[in-house]
């Protein structure tokens, strides 16, 4: 499946009220596709996957190298969805000295004495590196809206905090976003679509395995019963905040070799769409280099 395709398919278009309903969860490929079967496509997905992960190594050593534009990839997600995997499985082919990940949790008190997006903003990518938010900015249109006495601990100037309180919000992201844009920060922003079902099959594996214990907490369940709360805002915030140059892919993340696979052909083909070279060398830099192959070539 080529990647005009998949933008089709997943990806938000700028204006558009979503509604998640209409994104499956559990999707696996056109008709077509299905009529293969599952164990045909799993193969063909993972074949899909190292391909690009070839062709991701060397988009990164070229952005790398021409030191023009830096990559923002956000993951955001209901827990169990699959981000810390993702992440590995995709990110596994790059060179690490060319990418940074960082992860987002509560907020610590030098970052509440900051405006919502200074936490990440400090760690945006610099030029020629990939950067990922494991969890982001987002948190506070999501999480916060569904929980909104967090906003008490937030130290913000008195005022209402109904409707227009979170467009604000939602136009401080998209200007954050625009900004980081028009000066060379390639955003691309996944939401990994998990279903309610597959997300207690996932916590009930942790609960039985001793090994995943620690990746298990009480609240992911107490967080199970505000799920429509969640639904609804990230309906909004999707809506709100798919732009041109900062679009949201809603990912079909009930089978991890799915979403690994879409994820893997989006970020590579969006490096690959930036058009970048080599930096070009000057007339006295090939008469430097002649030198040096001759002096190398002259030793015993």
């Amino acid at each position: 499946m080529n990647t005009k395709v998949l933008n089709n398919l997943f990806r938000v278009p700028p204006g558009k009220k979503v509604r998640l309903k209409d994104y499956d969860p559990a999707w696996m490929g056109t008709k077509e596709m299905r009529r293969l079967g599952k164990d045909v496509l799993k193969e063909k997905a993972k074949a899909f996957l190292e391909e690009n992960l070839a062709h991701l190594a060397t988009a990164q050593e070229l952005l790398w190298a021409s030191d023009t534009y830096s990559v923002l990839i956000v993951f955001q997600a209901m827990d169990a969805a699959g981000k810390d995997g993702l992440i590995k499985h995709v990110m596994s082919g790059v060179n690490p000295q060319g990418c940074q990940v960082f992860s987002f949790k509560k907020p610590s008190p030098e970052e509440l004495d900051h405006n919502f997006l200074w936490r990440c903003a400090r760690r945006t990518p610099e030029r020629g590196r990939i950067g990922i938010f494991n969890r982001s900015y987002y948190e506070e249109v999501l999480v916060v809206k569904v929980h909104p006495e967090i906003l008490e601990s937030q130290k913000l100037p008195p005022g209402k905090r109904g409707k227009s309180f979170w467009q604000r919000r939602y136009e401080d992201i998209n200007t954050f976003e625009k900004h980081l844009a028009r000066n060379g920060t390639a955003i691309l922003k996944f939401f990994l679509n998990v279903s309610r079902d597959e997300q207690k099959k996932r916590f009930l594996e942790r609960l039985n395995n001793p090994h995943k214990h620690w990746k298990f907490s009480e609240a992911d369940v107490a967080e199970r019963g505000f799920w429509k709360d969640y639904m609804m805002a990230y309906e909004e915030a999707l809506s709100a905040t798919s732009t041109p140059w900062a679009p949201w892919y809603v990912i079909p993340a009930d089978r991890k070799w799915v979403s690994r696979a879409i994820v893997a052909e989006i970020i590579t083909s969006t490096i690959a769409s930036l058009d970048l070279s080599y930096p070009s060398v000057s007339k006295e830099q090939k008469v430097a280099l002649g030198k040096a192959r001759k002096r190398l070539e002259a030793e015993k």
